[in-house]
């Protein structure tokens, strides 16, 4: 790490740092309404257009923590690092299909989590509340992450302690208590802009300095080569089916995040939701240059066992020091959007479908407002205190088990905005099975890794853990489902109609 602190760098840092603070106390005042309502700070009001919801959903997606890990699997791991690559690609027609169908929904229905949306089209209140507890538990690792990230940037200016990310994360509690979504919102703009140019540069000047990319790819593959064990730029045989289920599963789990329905939900229309499916595939660009940085990073001699600090030292190391404060500040500010956006997403589950189905009386607009703020900052805590008294590691391992809970969200979102075939009940058993078998799975490897080896005669099969679980899930969805209606079991009253689901202009 940094030995010594960057002066230059850390100015630039922190008056970047000082404007996107104004920006989100600021945007309060932004599309002004009453805050005091959950429709509001929550959603904003379901009012962004095409750009800012463009912006948000690219927050939610590509986070700092994202523009750190990405290229340090490249740096550590080689070709396996880029599954991150097509699994965005097949994210976006996976948008165009789903996403628009259930913002209509919600919409009409006034629904503000998944987890409302599975009260309504299913009926069952056991239901709603173990998808948001999923959500939340799938929620939390992922806000220490990007505080992993926000700490990995300030390490790299060479500033030692605690106190800088204590700091920042006062700042992003108050803003986010003040503004709710519209906070985020703004300060993803700036945040994606700093980002282009930061990947711009890097991707010409940095190659320059190296002696071109042929340069770069050899001297990545023979470092690559000399780990033990061997990586390389290209997969292996027996890498193609861990790599390829590990892309489609996350293409499946990225859109059921609270985060990520929060920023979809805050949407105005189906059809912004459809143009930003057809937008996205500009972020993916973004991330197929800043996955090449792990290369860069070997390839200028960046030597760190700490993988995720790669980055942030190949900028203090080959940019001038201003250039690198606003680098730096570019990805802790990525780290800021999406944090916020979780926190205020998982404090929404908790308030509505988890708290609000276990309280006795209904809340008010009001009432439901305070108890989310007062969440969302209970939340930011937790995962400040997860960050600083517990390892990294764990945070990691969390979020990788994170990843195959909340794929378990597929039967009762995804395929309920298409069919009212499964049965509640059903719905609520196959969840319980995905949970225990994904679970299982992921702890039979020590929670190193997502990935697991099934071995059939003399062949073994290496598949990312969500998708067995997965499967177990619809299998026990469909059996008992069967079951239930072969038993006479009345189905509970579903909320939506058909008509719901289609754009308000059709």
């Amino acid at each position: 790490m940094a030995s010594h602190p960057h002066a230059v760098a850390i100015a630039v840092f922190c008056v970047c740092f000082l404007l996107v603070t104004v920006a989100g106390f600021f945007a309060a005042r932004w599309k002004r309404a009453d805050l005091n309502s959950l429709e509001e700070w929550g959603l904003a009001g379901r009012r962004f257009g095409t750009l800012i919801t463009w912006f948000l959903i690219g927050g939610d997606f590509y986070t700092a923590y994202t523009v750190i890990a990405v290229p340090a699997a490249l740096y550590g791991t080689g070709a396996p690092g880029f599954f991150a690559i097509p699994y965005c690609i097949l994210l976006y027609p996976y948008m165009m299909l789903v996403l628009p169908r259930l913002w209509n929904v919600c919409h009409r229905h006034g629904y503000v989590t998944l987890a409302d949306f599975a009260r309504g089209r299913h009926g069952s209140r056991a239901l709603s509340m173990a998808l948001a507890f999923t959500g939340i538990l799938a929620t939390m690792p992922y806000i220490a992450l990007q505080l992993v990230g926000l700490r990995e940037v300030i390490a790299a200016l060479g500033i030692h302690g605690e106190v800088p990310l204590i700091i920042a994360f006062v700042i992003l509690a108050a803003y986010t208590y003040t503004s709710g979504l519209r906070a985020p919102a703004a300060i993803a703009i700036v945040k994606d802009v700093m980002l282009y140019i930061m990947v711009l540069a890097a991707i010409i000047i940095l190659p320059t300095k190296l002696g071109g990319y042929s340069h770069i790819f050899s001297a990545a593959g023979a470092a690559l080569a000399a780990h033990k064990p061997p990586a390389s730029l290209i997969l292996k045989p027996p890498q193609y089916l861990s790599y390829a289920t590990l892309a489609f599963g996350s293409a499946i789990a990225i859109v059921l995040y609270p985060h990520t329905a929060t920023g979809v939900l805050s949407a105005g229309s189906g059809r912004i939701i459809r143009r930003n499916a057809a937008l996205m595939p500009a972020y993916n660009l973004l991330l197929a240059l800043i996955a090449l940085l792990g290369y860069v990073a070997i390839a200028a001699g960046i030597h760190t066992s700490n993988t995720s600090s790669a980055v942030p030292l190949l900028f203090v190391t080959m940019f001038p020091s201003w250039f690198a404060g606003f680098c730096l500040a570019a990805i802790g500010i990525g780290a800021l959007v999406p944090a916020a956006i979780m926190s205020i997403a998982a404090s929404n589950l908790f308030t509505r479908n988890l708290y609000g189905e276990l309280r006795r009386t209904p809340m008010t607009h009001a009432q439901e407002s305070n108890h989310a703020k007062i969440v969302s900052l209970f939340i930011k805590v937790g995962a400040l205190v997860f960050v600083l008294f517990v390892q990294t590691q764990y945070a990691i391992e969390l979020q990788l088990l994170g990843g195959i809970w909340i794929g378990q969200l597929f039967p009762a979102i995804v395929l309920g905005v298409f069919t009212r075939w499964f049965h509640g009940r059903a719905l609520l058993w196959g969840w319980a099975a995905g949970m225990a078998t994904g679970t299982g799975l992921a702890l039979a490897r020590d929670l190193k890794s997502s990935v697991f080896p099934f071995q059939f005669g003399s062949h073994v099969y290496i598949v990312y853990a969500a998708i067995p679980a997965l499967l177990a899930n619809l299998l026990v969805s469909v059996a008992v489902t069967w079951l239930l209606d072969a038993m006479g079991r009345e189905r509970p009253i579903d909320q939506t109609q058909p008509s719901d689901y289609l754009p308000l202009e059709a």
